[in-house]
């Protein structure tokens, strides 16, 4: 792949794909790409400190993806995808295993080339940690950004090791590279401090009683016209919904009301996604890597949708 960091040892950084995200074009070049849209996948999960195995989870979202490959409007949208939005899907951000910092390096080096190319970066984990090195990168070519953070978890703690899925807000604000004062976090229910904690909660029992429309409300006033990264991990969905994740917690959101939140961000400036925390060795009949599909369609609509505004 061209690009200003091609010169590192360990990029390009893919190799063959058995199947691309929804069946779009392989992108083998950045410069060259007419694609709005990079999709990567990040077989990374050396920083779980639950169950293992979201570093399948690439596969196991582009696997579920074709059940939704089809041409033409698509429910509940009026209109067609590819006739105003272009994706393509670059493959898999490739480290030395057993070495976590290949990866930071890597992953880093990779999706700046993707902003400084114009275009929206879409990331399928792989666990909560590779949002970190994203964060960095965005940061460097759009500054802090407001972030739209789902999860059961807060990934807010600063203990643990340096490559750590619970710790990478954590750095994200030490760091600098997200607007705390614009940022949101939706789904919460694991303990944390409320007393001068920097970010708004939606917890999981908030959502569940007020739902999308109400928590959509919240979202829009605490963003406002900032440029918005969305992540999420899949466990914000209740575990009935996502069996397939390293560490589920009762009592999350439905995919409907995931799917409604997504949908309800049209008109925010989205800069960037990532799906992440699917391990598929948990999952039953696919239902959380098809959630995860689904998900990041949906905010491919909600691109397609802004470019029309």
């Amino acid at each position: 792949m061209s690009g200003s960091n091609a010169a590192n040892a360990n990029y390009p950084i893919y190799g063959a794909l058995g199947v691309t995200f929804l069946e779009f074009p392989l992108v083998t070049d950045l410069t060259t790409s007419d694609a709005d849209v990079i999709v990567s996948g990040v077989p990374f999960d050396m920083a779980t400190s639950g169950r293992g195995g979201s570093r399948n989870g690439p596969q196991g979202v582009r696997a579920a993806s074709i059940n939704m490959a089809w041409e033409g409007e698509r429910w509940p949208w009026d209109f067609a995808l590819n006739d105003h939005l272009n994706v393509g899907d670059i493959g898999n951000v490739n480290f030395k295993h057993g070495e976590p910092q290949t990866l930071v390096d890597n992953l880093e080096a990779h999706i700046l080339d993707i902003v400084k190319a114009g275009k929206n970066p879409l990331t399928i984990g792989g666990d909560h940690f590779i949002t970190l090195p994203i964060l960095r990168s965005v940061a460097k070519e759009h500054g802090p950004v407001a972030l739209i953070h789902f999860d059961a978890h807060t990934d807010t703690y600063s203990g643990g090791s340096k490559y750590d899925h619970g710790t990478f807000l954590h750095h994200g604000v030490e760091e600098g590279l997200v607007d705390t004062e614009h940022s949101l976090q939706i789904g919460i229910r694991t303990n944390f401090t409320r007393k001068d904690y920097p970010f708004e909660v939606l917890d999981g029992a908030w959502v569940g009683d007020h739902g999308p429309h109400e928590t959509l409300k919240r979202i829009k006033q605490r963003v406002g016209d900032k440029k918005v990264y969305v992540t999420f991990d899949i466990d914000c969905l209740d575990p009935a919904y996502a069996p397939g994740t390293g560490t589920p917690v009762a009592a999350g959101l439905t995919t409907d009301c995931a799917l409604k939140i997504i949908r309800g961000l049209r008109g925010l400036n989205l800069i960037g996604m990532d799906v992440v925390e699917v391990a598929p060795a948990y999952d039953h009949a696919e239902i959380t890597s098809l959630a995860a599909a689904t998900l990041a369609l949906e905010y491919l609509y909600v691109l397609a949708a802004n470019k029309q505004l």
